[in-house]
């Protein structure tokens, strides 16, 4: 079954629907509410068709929307989400209650096409339509919903407004009461607070437990009886009856959701935003976009019949950065699958900050000219997230704390080329933070070899990796010389030289099973790409070969500069990749799996990736438990290699394909439905878009940016000259 969830309408007999509840006498005169904590706390499915936030820094505040409705919003950074979700429910009063989310019709709208200003619209024929257009407030941390409730009955109809906090990135253990008419929630464990408050206002309100006494379960009778004025310490959901009846008159509404360090400060934001009114902060809202916007370069001419993907890429690049540690990007505002049911409590990934996903983003960002975006990133990176040994955690929280505990080369030295392409050749950067990431690289016991490659999951020689080292250590000779450190340059490019004439030998297989001549493996374990070497691919894949392993990070070297496009052993690979991952589309319409046998994916049924299946005991794909699908980040990488090769064609085309796999809401995913594997194709499921991954995946947002510079340039624009002249005749 497919991983979302359906919340259905309570249809037919009251009595029926109430038997087992408490009576709404003894509800009423309580003040507590029962239940406690309630059912465990989980974040929302990952694919969003929305996300926005101010261009302000006084707005600390991220939404996200899904399933018609609002799901996580992150307060006060980009580490923390401190909301679940915000529902609407209609009723009769008489014969049924309804989420708005559980409509039979369900859309979402860019409302301006110059900003992150998103509209969910949902309707039950025959009963009702919703309207909900979003912003945040760009001068406190509150988000402002105006909402437009229509009655297609002819008779007034009943709407609440259903809000389940999750403050401070656990949901388990919040507080809620009653202000007057406002809604008050606090964490026990964080200074995080929230405040939800209506004009006009709420006519009632309570406080209670997820699945135990929240206002869902007690409009099972399609009223509200309780009344609850708190609830403290457990999974809070607070429900507050608004004034509107869907006709002529009472359609018309505007919620804010005010935070703060305690209530009252969440409180004090909520009523301003309410004071101020939505008109006027949407204005100022969609201002901020516009400005920034006109900052940057436009849309480039081969994206003229993409530009609305471009322009929400963009702006989506923008808004992964958080803004109290500027320049620290996170690769997504979601935790899909596990990452979002416990896997990781509170939740991590995706919402760190990961050095290569940081470059990816910083690169991107200077193509389409914001230079400042791209060099608070470089700050970050060596300022606030570089190790004292010169190296990069895995990945961070947004004040630069390590999360994960691995190393990657690939993310000691894409840092480095990003400081070269950005010109930041300064001798305090040079001497205090470059250097020790270089002497990192050379001094690492075994370099090339990388305890992690770009997948995060396998230890070896990888050609991805290793085309980042030596392009990370030309860059750094480069600005060794500028800063008179001659010795070390010529160190540097010592090394990088070696491992530039090593790296075909170390991870090009001669006698594999897919061609009679060389190709470029995943990686090797050993440095011997013709041994029969096997390991564990992880995710329930199986045991297999090294030699049966392909991926198309080996284009790295290419891109990087490290290799000629026309280089043998990469053309005769392409061939390979092509035939081994691109499901069954030579041409690569569906773009690219990561390697062969991966796990990292949906069962074949579309139902969540999780840890712990065991491994395949067969070398069919087919018999995993899990799939990983396809990645339209591939098309981007492909396309810049078509550049090289002189296929401009070929590489629009990517850009269209790219393109073509975000969602109403121009979100662009992690992965994609491909044509090899089910469920892909059957209904909800469609051929080339997104699956239930992280959506918006900032890295996808970014190589669409930077492939659409990089056909009006007829070349990668990332590629950094330097390297590309040494090693590939650029």
């Amino acid at each position: 079954m497919p991983a979302k969830i359906s919340r259905r309408a309570f249809i037919g007999s009251a009595a029926a629907g109430a038997a087992a509840l408490p009576s709404a006498a003894s509800a009423q005169t309580a003040l507590g509410a029962p239940g406690a904590p309630g059912e465990n706390a989980v974040w929302t499915p990952a694919d969003k068709d929305g996300y926005g936030t101010s261009t302000t820094t006084a707005s600390k505040v991220w939404y996200t929307l899904g399933d018609g409705r609002l799901t996580e919003v992150y307060y006060p950074d980009l580490n923390t989400p401190s909301v679940r979700t915000l529902d609407f429910v209609v009723s009769d009063g008489r014969t049924f209650a309804e989420r708005d989310s559980d409509s039979a019709s369900r859309r979402v709208e860019l409302a301006d096409s110059r900003s992150l200003t998103y509209r969910q619209v949902n309707e039950e024929p025959g009963r009702f339509r919703i309207t909900k257009t979003y912003v945040t407030d760009p001068a406190r941390s509150g988000l402002l919903v105006d909402v437009r409730f229509e009655s297609l009955t002819g008779k007034a109809l009943d709407l609440y407004a259903l809000y389940d906090p999750s403050l401070g990135n656990d949901g388990m253990d919040d507080s809620g009461s009653t202000a007057g008419n406002a809604l008050l929630a606090s964490d026990n464990g964080n200074a995080v607070a929230s405040a939800l408050a209506a004009a006009p206002a709420f006519t009632k309100t309570s406080n209670g437990y997820l699945g135990t006494s929240d206002g869902w379960q007690d409009l099972k009778d399609f009223r509200m009886d309780w009344a609850y004025d708190s609830a403290p310490s457990g999974n809070l959901v607070q429900t507050g009856k608004t004034a509107l009846t869907g006709l002529k008159g009472r359609q018309a509404l505007t919620l804010a959701l005010g935070f703060g360090a305690d209530t009252q400060a969440a409180l004090g934001s909520a009523r301003a935003s309410l004071a101020g009114g939505f008109p006027a902060a949407r204005t100022a809202y969609e201002a901020g976009w516009h400005a920034y916007l006109d900052g940057l370069k436009g849309v480039p001419s081969s994206a003229s019949g993409q530009a609305a993907t471009y322009t929400v890429s963009v702006m989506t690049l923008a808004a992964v950065e958080d803004k109290t540690y500027r320049g620290g990007y996170v690769a997504s505002p979601t935790m899909p699958w596990v990452w979002g049911t416990g896997l990781e409590s509170p939740s991590g990934a995706y919402h760190l900050v990961w050095a290569r996903d940081l470059y990816q983003i910083a690169t991107a960002l200077s193509a389409a000219g914001d230079t400042a975006g791209a060099n608070r990133a470089v700050d970050y990176l060596f300022f606030r997230q570089q190790k004292a040994d010169g190296s990069f955690p895995q990945n961070s929280t947004v004040d630069g704390t390590p999360h994960w505990g691995n190393l990657q080369l690939d993310e000691v030295a894409l840092p480095i080329v990003l400081a070269w392409q950005l010109g930041r050749t300064d001798g305090t950067l040079y001497r205090d933070h470059v250097k020790k990431a270089a002497d990192f690289l050379v001094g690492y016991p075994g370099a090339p070899f990388t305890p992690q490659e770009r997948w995060e999951n396998q230890s070896g020689y990888s050609p991805g990796t290793i085309a980042a080292e030596i392009a990370g250590l030309i860059c750094a000779a480069d600005i060794a010389r500028k800063n008179g450190d001659a010795v070390s340059a010529v160190r540097y490019e010592r090394f990088a030289d070696d491992w530039q004439k090593r790296v075909e030998g170390w991870t090009a297989t001669q006698n594999g099973p897919y061609s009679p001549r060389p190709y470029y493996l995943r990686l090797t374990k050993d440095g011997r790409p013709n041994s029969g070497t096997t390991y564990n691919i992880g995710d329930s894949g199986p045991t297999v070969d090294q030699r049966k392993v392909v991926d198309p990070s080996y284009l790295e070297l290419v891109r990087l500069g490290v290799k000629p496009a026309t280089d043998a052993v990469i053309r005769n690979t392409l061939g390979v990749v092509d035939r081994q991952l691109a499901s069954g589309q030579a041409s690569g319409r569906y773009f690219w799996h990561r390697f062969n046998f991966d796990g990292y994916g949906e069962k074949q049924d579309g139902s969540p990736w999780d840890i712990g299946f065991p491994s395949n005991p067969t070398e069919v794909w087919a018999n995993n438990t899990t799939i990983g699908r396809d990645w339209p980040i591939f098309g981007g990488e492909r396309g810049e290699y078509d550049l090289l090769t002189g296929d401009a064609p070929a590489a629009q085309a990517r850009l269209s394909q790219m393109a073509d796999a975000g969602n109403d809401g121009y979100m662009l995913p992690e992965q994609v439905w491909a044509p090899d594997f089910p469920p892909a194709g059957s209904p909800g499921f469609p051929l080339g878009e997104g699956t239930f991954s992280a959506t918006p995946l900032a890295w996808t947002h970014a190589q669409f940016v930077r492939l659409a510079w990089s056909i009006d340039a007829g070349r990668p624009v990332e590629q950094p000259s330097i390297v590309a002249a040494r090693y590939a005749g650029g």
